[in-house]
This record gives C-alpha cells, structure tokens and sequence, in this order.
C-alpha cells in the first residue's frame, strides 16, 4: 500500500510567508507531508521548474446572480463559472447569495444552493447581499445564518434595487458587531452618481463611454470616507471593495495608519481597462462598462502602489458576466444608453494569470505577495485559513502548479472557459499560466482539460474571521466614560 494518494515532486513550493523547495504528499484530500524524498505514492508528479501555489480564493464574484440594472441573469452558472475559475488556478469561490427586496435571506440561500449544488466543480461558500435589512432580518435571520457559517455579508451604497441609506448600515454594521458577521461595502455616492447620469442622458450624451463620466471619482472617495465613519462610530471592521481610484485608496490608507481595522479590495479591470476603453465604436463600450469604472493610466499606477505596500490585502475578479447580446448587454437593443446596460466585466479565470505577468515577472509585487492577495489574505478575511489558502499539512490539497516561463496571448476561444462570449483582456500577452490544479487532491486540470464531475465541489461553512472582531477603541459618543454613561454600543448581550 502507498504512502500516499499523490506526491508532488521537485517543485518549489510557495506560500504567502515562504518558499522550499520539496516534495507534497496528498492524503485523502490533505496535505500529510511536506519534505524532500517522501516514500511512494499511487501517483507522482513531476513538478521540476514549476512553482507549487495555493490554489487561488476567489472572494467577489458573481455567479448565477442578476443584476442591478434590469435584472438581467450573469452568462455563467455554478458549472462553467466554477469551471473557468479553476482553469484559471482558482479552487475556493465565494460568490453572493443575492436578498431580493422584500424577500427574506434565507430564500436567497436556499435558491443559490440549489444552483450550486448540483453543478459547482471547486469548493464554494456564500456571501450575503443584504438589502432589505428589517427586524426580522437583523434580529433572526442574520445572527443564524452567522452561525451557520454565512459569515460575510456585503450592502450596497448606490443602485435602486440594492443600496441602503446611513441608517439602515449602521444597522447591519450593529448586527455583525453583536454576531461576528464581517461587513463588505460597495463605496459610491449614489446621489452624486444619479444626478450626473440624468444631465448627461438629458443632454444626449448616453453611449457607454459616458458611464465612465457617472460614476465620477469624487463619488467613490466620498462614500468611502463616509462608510469608514460609519464604521468607525459602531467599531466595526470593514471591507472596502472593488477600490479604482488614488483617492479612494488613500481614504482606507489612512483609516489603517490611524489603527482602523479598515481593509481594501481591488481588482484586474483597475490594472489592465481604462476609461477609454468604453469609448468605442457603437455599443462595443458596453463590453467594458462595470462599477465603478476603469480610470486612467494614473490611477492603474496608484493601485499598483497599493497592492505594493499593503493597502490592499484582496485581488478579486468581481466577476460580473453578461453576454454581449440580448440577454445581457444588449437586452435594452442594440444601441442602449449608458444606464440601461448590466453593469460588469468578467473575469475570474484570468485573475491570477493577469496579476502573474504584470505583477510578479515585471517586479511590481513578489511571489508572496502574489499568494497573499489573491488566496491566503482572502482565506483569512473569510474564515476560511488554513483549510484554504496555504500549503500546509492537515490543509485541503488545493495547489496549482504554475509553469512561470508559460506565455501566452489571451485569445477567448483558446484559453477561456466561461460561458461570456469574449474577454476584456483579448490580445494581451501574459508570462506564467497554471498547467495543473488540485482541488481537495483531486486533479481537476491536466493538459488542458476538465478532469472534476458537475457537482463535485463542496459548500463550505466558515469561521468568524479575525478580521471582524471589534478593536474595542470607541469613539467618545459612544462610550459611556465619556457620554454622560449611555450606554448604546451594540454588544451581545443588549
């Protein structure tokens, strides 16, 4: 009888601490061994000249999800979202479980897991999207869903259909502060958003490129100093999502140098698109259009220094994917205004890819760095390290094994497995690509083909995170030594 399932041999294996060069040994879906000259296996893989990775954590996607604008369906299910995310070294997914008005969270949990649950091929978990945050919703549904390992939940600053007032946030930063929860926050300033896009279509300017012209910079940097404060007064951690501004990252940067437990998000559109990018022939532009919008060329360099020093902890896709037709971009006709296309990009299969070539080769981050943002810190933002996120014994056997040296010039019907139709990224060459994915010991990718059963991932229940706990530094309206003892701190035992 073998030693083990599996051995990875010869690799250098890396993590977001360190790096060794030695062997892998995979037990019933563990890790059982890392050193040189393990014994024998059932099967041995040669990985010399190859990094051994963790397996990527995707935290914000968008998978059979509707969107804001319309509610048109995303182009992926559980099957091909899962599936291009593991050809792309993804083996965790955490997309959302989506509250509609008016509905309770534990219909949308129980929708989304019967989409997932019979097509997923990685492991997954849900966020909760809260919008209709009602006592119900705050006093039993959230607290038990907590428990139940629905950890993290994100609400919405602007869109019609999503977002919540001041109140109303401070409500469900109250609730997370009584109950672990951990908050994520989309940070735009809706009313500036809607005053902009009703004179721009007023005035006739209503092609895609003058979505870019809405979502001004301003008011992503102004929600997201308010969001802080109002974090801040309750003493609730926050997540800051899908950061694309210098401004807006500088409002979490100094959050965090004044001790906050603030973090940030960003993702490839704010690297690799730019605000020219919509502006394209016809309705071409509304390939690009997401929220918020790519920037500039500046901008791309800002949240570089960002991923460089720290800012920010997660590299996630927010992979949002709509066809570029009738029931998706186009579902308005052909030549739809600004306002009435779905808003998102997709992306969860080039996230690493992207982040690699741009990143690691060019000497923009390094490889630790790389594993960090875009599955270990994710992981541990989660609930989910060490299980996920980390090559360690007694830690779920998902690994990728990178060919550093791989190029490749992205062409959406060689290398993408989802079912969008195209990619933003078409024509771009990147160095370094995943040859090889474990997910839990199984080998799900392998000369380029789908080796996991429609499925065959598993749901993960999480851990309240670190992350979420409270610093228990008050603000003076809030602490009864200073507010002439009220005491109206949301804890656990009021």
């Amino acid at each position: 009888m073998s030693d083990f399932d599996i051995i990875i041999r010869g690799g250098t294996v890396v993590t977001s601490a360190d790096s060794a060069q030695c062997d892998v040994g995979i037990k019933d879906g563990k890790i059982a061994a890392l050193a040189t000259n393990l014994g024998s296996a059932d099967r041995v893989i040669d990985a010399e000249g190859r990094l051994v990775l963790p397996g990527g954590v995707e935290g914000h996607c968008h998978i059979e999800q509707r969107s804001a604008v319309g509610g048109v369906m995303n182009a992926d299910d559980f099957y091909t979202g899962t599936r291009s995310a593991v050809f792309g070294g993804t083996t965790t997914v955490i997309p959302f479980a989506a509250q509609r008005k008016g509905a309770t969270l534990r219909q949308a949990v129980e929708e989304y897991h019967e989409c997932a649950g019979p097509k997923a091929v990685i492991d997954y978990g849900f966020h909760l999207i809260v919008t209709d945050p009602n006592e119900h919703v705050l006093n039993e549904e959230l607290p038990a869903l907590i428990e139940e390992g629905y950890t993290s939940f994100k609400v919405y600053m602007t869109y019609d259909a999503l977002r919540l007032d001041d109140r109303q946030v401070l409500d469900v930063l109250a609730c997370a502060r009584i109950n672990g929860g951990f908050v994520m926050v989309h940070a735009e300033n809706h009313e500036m958003i809607k005053w902009l896009s009703d004179r721009l279509i007023n005035k006739g300017y209503s092609e895609p490129k003058y979505h870019a012209v809405s979502h001004a910079r301003l008011a992503e940097s102004e929600a997201t100093h308010r969001a802080i404060a109002l974090s801040e007064l309750v003493d609730v951690p926050m997540l800051i999502v899908h950061v694309s501004t210098e401004d807006a990252m500088t409002e979490i940067r100094n959050a965090q140098s004044a001790g906050l437990k603030v973090y940030g998000e960003t993702c490839p559109q704010y690297l690799f698109l730019t605000a020219d990018d919509l502006d394209r022939d016809g309705a071409e532009g509304a390939k690009f259009c997401c929220s918020p919008p790519p920037r500039d060329a500046a901008s791309q360099e800002a949240i570089w220094r960002g991923l460089a020093n720290g800012t920010f902890q997660a590299f996630t896709s927010d992979h949002a994917p709509y066809r570029f037709d009738d029931t998706g971009k186009l579902r308005a006709g052909p030549n739809p205004s600004f306002k009435e296309v779905a808003n998102g990009v997709p992306g969860i299969e080039l996230r690493l890819p992207l982040l690699f070539s741009e990143g690691v080769r060019k000497g923009r981050i390094d490889i630790h760095q790389f594993v960090a943002l875009t599955s270990a810190n994710i992981a541990k933002l989660y609930g989910l390290h060490p299980q996920k996120g980390t090559i360690a014994v007694g830690a779920d056997a998902d690994i990728a094994i990178w060919d550093p040296d791989l190029e490749k010039t992205i062409n959406y019907d060689q290398h993408i497995h989802d079912d969008v139709g195209y990619t933003p990224y078409e024509g771009r060459t990147v160095t370094g690509w995943p040859i090889m994915v474990l997910s839990r010991g199984r080998v799900a990718i392998e000369d380029g083909e789908l080796c996991v059963e429609r499925g065959s991932g598993a749901f993960l229940p999480r851990e309240k995170s670190s992350a979420a706990k409270p610093l228990g530094r008050l603000v003076p309206e809030m602490d009864p030594a200073r507010n002439f003892g009220a005491d109206i701190l949301p804890t656990a035992n009021k």
